[in-house]
């Protein structure tokens, strides 16, 4: 593993790329499921993380990529992955980094859960992959600061799974409208993203003979497996492992980064496209209250058997020029942008406000998405057309259109929101430096340490 890292790292400008089959997706007569029939432009692919996510974003690539390797802790999981994406055909594994030597390998999907992102992330750009990793990037701030400098280094193109950055009839046409002017300055933007679950004490259990518990804990400090069915429900059960992972700090941020990590991603895209992010494109701080469903004390859960994420919220986060960015979980899901020549909302589901009625008798220039979207190909929608970019990508050497430089800057916000949120006081923020200023406290919340055994090899 660390000799191949070496090797890549030594020999980045002779990459493979010159002979890698990957399809072209551009503007271009030829639509994409003509691009993706002849067998050499077909792309292998390894999958980290064999869960919904995982498979419903490969399934969405289905017609340009082949799935050959599948890796995680959950063997059940990896056999069921296997049969619905390769025919049985790919290789299992209960390690991921028997993956990144495979040299028939050029392209990965992370889909595990946040706490098991930044690791295999960086080993796997050292080891001369690239990377659609699921969101949000990282669970701390200074991991990201890690990734992106690994990036920068290596040059591998990463894109981030924030699918909303490729919804061109709603979400990127907000943004155009933004960037056209037709809201005006801004004054302030509203990200709810709804409020956070709870559930009742869960008894501690053997996990199913299929999980490898420690290995799915990896760099985290290691607690019990929690289990209970909902009696009587169906759907999900509560535990501390599979999806309701997301509602407990030891591996999350809640609703905060879950949800955050979209609605907060198009609204510091929309502040950056008018301008107003500031010269080193973050607050200057955030404040407010919030919800716990457990006691706190430090900054951390007093009560460890329960989810313990915020179940509410109204976070401020201040920027320059007296912009505010407001983070909530008690309106309607989605991204409010006001400013002072009129408002929109934009969630999945809909484009509204006056500025949006007036697109009817003077509409956007014809190359005013193209430009937010930074020119990149545009001949899908939603998470196929953020698939086909990030290929496309991969091929041309292109930044994608949500790499790990924007989706720090958003998700940042997001970090920084929950620990004000944790610790129950505002925090300043150095966006030049990347520090909180005058709270020691909350500045060690920065980082996290990794358990001995699942530090990150950086060869």
């Amino acid at each position: 593993m660390s000799t191949t890292r070496r090797r890549f790292l030594t020999t980045a400008t002779t990459t493979t790329l010159a002979t890698a089959t990957v399809p072209y997706f551009g503007w271009q007569k030829k639509t994409l499921a003509d691009e993706s029939k002849a067998k050499n432009d077909r792309v292998a692919i390894g999958l980290i993380g064999a869960g919904g996510m995982g498979c419903g974003n490969l399934r969405t690539a289905a017609q340009w990529i082949d799935v050959v390797a599948i890796a995680d802790a959950d063997t059940g999981r990896a056999s069921k992955a296997n049969k619905l994406l390769s025919d049985g055909k790919a290789q299992e594994y209960a390690d991921y980094r028997a993956i990144l030597d495979r040299k028939d390998i050029d392209v990965l999907h992370i889909a595990t859960p946040d706490h098991w992102h930044t690791k295999p992330l960086i080993e796997a750009m050292l080891a001369g992959k690239d990377v659609y990793c699921e969101k949000p990037l990282t669970l701390t701030i200074d991991e990201g600061k890690l990734i992106r400098k690994v990036q920068k280094e290596t040059g591998r193109v990463v894109q981030v799974g924030t699918q909303q950055r490729s919804q061109f009839q709603l979400f990127v046409k907000a943004v155009a409208m933004v960037a056209s002017g037709r809201v005006g300055k801004i004054k302030k933007i509203t990200a709810a993203i709804g409020a956070g679950p709870t559930c009742d004490a869960l008894p501690a259990v053997s996990p199913p003979a299929e999980l490898d518990w420690d290995r799915w804990l990896g760099p985290v400090p290691a607690v019990d497996y929690r289990y209970v069915q909902k009696p009587g429900k169906k759907g999900r059960p509560n535990t501390n492992c599979h999806y309701e992972f997301r509602w407990w700090y030891e591996f999350s941020g809640g609703k905060l980064t879950d949800w955050g990590a979209h609605h907060v991603d198009i609204a510091v895209w929309a502040l950056e496209q008018a301008g107003q992010a500031g010269e080193h494109g973050g607050p200057t701080g955030i404040g407010g209250t919030a919800t716990h469903p457990v006691p706190f004390k430090n900054g951390m859960p007093v009560e460890r058997d329960r989810y313990n994420t915020a179940t509410g919220f109204l976070l401020s986060a201040a920027y320059p020029n007296d912009v505010e960015l407001i983070i909530r979980h008690d309106t309607d899901n989605g991204v409010t942008i006001e400013g002072d020549k009129g408002k929109i909302f934009v969630n999945r589901g809909k484009l509204v406000g006056a500025p949006v009625e007036a697109l009817a008798d003077d509409p956007l220039p014809e190359d005013a998405i193209a430009k937010v979207y930074k020119g990149l190909p545009m001949e899908a929608d939603g998470r196929k057309a953020h698939w086909a970019t990030f290929l496309n990508c991969v091929k041309t050497r292109k930044s994608p259109i949500s790499d790990v430089h924007s989706h720090m800057r958003a998700l940042n916000v997001c970090h920084l929101a929950g620990i004000s949120a944790r610790l129950g006081r505002h925090i300043a923020w150095d966006a030049k430096s990347e520090q909180i200023t005058g709270d020691n406290e909350a500045n060690a919340m920065l980082s996290r340490p990794y358990r001995k055994g699942y530090e990150i090899d950086m060869g």
